[in-house]
């Protein structure tokens, strides 16, 4: 077995037939239609039924490989200079359960997001049913006008959120979806209170990172000033580095940094200020 799905592990067929039962008669279903997704996704199993419910089955390993990525990231963070601030998730229902409160915390702030309907347990397992966004797509998957004119839109969005004293933890463009035009914002991870500060400033730089590739540097940072200044994104810069480590994210650090460095010094001189460097 590759040793990746040895990590994401695999949810035996009687135990997906047991979450189908529950399902049907939960939702008074009779001949419902089960669709798997051929997802890259190492935390759940993610089906849809009937076309119109996302649900992702989670089992203890997938609980497991998410805490080990919580201590990666963590470590992460304490080289970037600050404490870690992502919490793990100590049982899969638990997980379920946050995924389905966070969602339904961004939708209370006005944010696009799949409707939240509820989470539950079928053994050891968690399950999480939500909206299905029928015609979505991820933004690395649009046309990069189409990128461009939405990046003002996903600042914005992450605005929102900060401004209620929340923070996302895992902005990829994997987890901004696209549909008829509008943003939709999913897959929120866990974050501890104390370190809201340091995960909003990652938030940030997870944005700029995700960006960059599919519209430039310049462009992002645009974007980025529209909604925060540039002490806030200098703020962000140094989570760059961690950022650039991560698997699921490519992007030119360097040429980043270097725009956001020159529009901070721009900022100063403009303002009578001392400049950079």
């Amino acid at each position: 077995m590759e040793f990746r799905e040895l990590v994401r592990g695999r949810v035996d067929w009687p135990d997906l037939e047991r979450v189908a039962r529950e399902l049907a008669d939960r939702y008074d279903r009779a001949g419902m239609r089960v669709r798997f997704l051929d997802a890259d996704n190492w935390l759940s199993t993610p089906m849809v039924v009937d076309d119109d419910l996302f649900v992702k089955v989670i089992t203890r390993q997938n609980t497991l490989v998410h805490a080990l990525f919580t201590t990666g990231r963590n470590i992460g963070a304490v080289s970037a200079g600050t404490g870690g601030f992502f919490e793990r998730h100590e049982t899969p229902y638990e997980m379920a359960r946050h995924e389905l409160e966070a969602t339904r915390r961004v939708r209370e702030l006005g944010i696009n997001a799949p409707e939240p309907v509820e989470a539950f347990e079928v053994g050891d397992l968690g399950v999480l049913v939500l909206e299905y966004l029928p015609e979505f797509r991820t933004l690395g998957e649009i046309d990069r006008e189409t990128v461009a004119r939405l990046a003002p839109e996903l600042f914005e969005t992450l605005r929102t959120v900060h401004d209620a004293g929340l923070a996302h933890g895992d902005l990829r463009a994997e987890n901004v979806l696209v549909e008829d035009g509008g943003l939709y914002v999913i897959d929120a991870t866990r974050v501890s209170g104390d370190g809201r500060e340091s995960a909003r400033a990652y938030d940030i730089a997870s944005a700029l990172a995700a960006l960059e590739p599919l519209i430039g540097a310049a462009e992002t940072v645009d974007a980025a000033l529209g909604n925060y200044d540039a002490d806030e994104l200098l703020a962000a810069e140094r989570f760059l580095g961690f950022v650039a480590i991560r698997p699921d994210h490519e992007f030119d650090a360097a040429e980043l940094k270097g725009e956001l460095d020159k529009r901070a010094d721009g900022e100063r001189r403009s303002e009578g200020g001392p400049r950079a460097g």
